[in-house]
């Protein structure tokens, strides 16, 4: 049966993310240890909060003593399984799609793009680093290099098709560009990165902080003028 993904993409898990870059910056500055307040500080968070999303994947640490970076960053290693390759397949070439295929960090992370698809027979005619290939091949192709994961950058309209493509191909994850939530069985993890969405996350944000400073700037004058 499918419906959204029940598999979300935990708030503390992106927390890691934030945690691991603070640590490898730490490091590239000759800091050995590091104490969760400190991580804290950086990342906006509590101390309370660093150490339990630690313990809910396993990172033990020594309060007093701190924590060794170059282990903690082991450990995060090891929750991304870092220490394998992972093939992966992208969908739709447009701007969106040939940007995100010639995205350099993930190679750089172990991960890889191996074949991209697209509907367009002029696209599947380029010659380039990672071939484009008609849909037609996509289960060969994802048996051929074992792959479970897939970028899904095609328009609104056909992303649930293409998903559900993917799906019967054997693809378990799909990080999906396409502005609609996917419906999928329950085993596959889904996660929507919305740009629009996004942008207008942090447009929000700036109205509100510029609206708050107007209240301010009101009340400061307000008691410029009893005094």
């Amino acid at each position: 049966m499918k419906q959204i993904t029940k598999y979300v993409i935990k708030n503390s898990l992106k927390r890691i993310f934030l945690y691991r870059a603070c640590l490898a910056r730490l490091k590239m500055m000759g800091v050995e240890k590091v104490f969760s307040y400190t991580l804290a500080n950086d990342t906006g968070v509590t101390p309370d909060q660093v150490r339990k999303d630690f313990s809910e994947f396993g990172i033990r640490g020594n309060k007093r003593g701190g924590y060794e970076i170059s282990d903690l960053l082991e450990k995060m290693e090891n929750i991304f399984h870092r220490n394998k390759d992972h093939n992966i397949v992208l969908i739709g070439m447009g701007n969106l799609g040939l940007a995100l295929s010639k995205y350099s960090k993930f190679v750089q992370r172990n991960m890889n793009i191996v074949a991209t698809f697209d509907i367009d027979p002029f696209k599947q005619k380029i010659r380039s680093d990672i071939p484009v290939y008609s849909m037609s091949r996509l289960k060969e192709i994802i048996d051929r290099f074992r792959i479970k994961v897939a970028i899904l950058a095609v328009p609104e309209i056909s992303a649930q098709q293409v998903s559900d493509e993917l799906v019967r191909a054997g693809i378990k994850g799909i990080v999906n560009f396409a502005p609609v939530l996917l419906k999928v069985p329950p085993e596959v993890v889904i996660n929507n990165v919305n740009l629009c969405d996004e942008l207008e996350s942090v447009i929000y944000y700036v109205h509100k902080l510029m609206q708050d400073e107007g209240l301010k700037n009101l009340e400061i004058l307000y008691k410029d003028m009893k005094y």
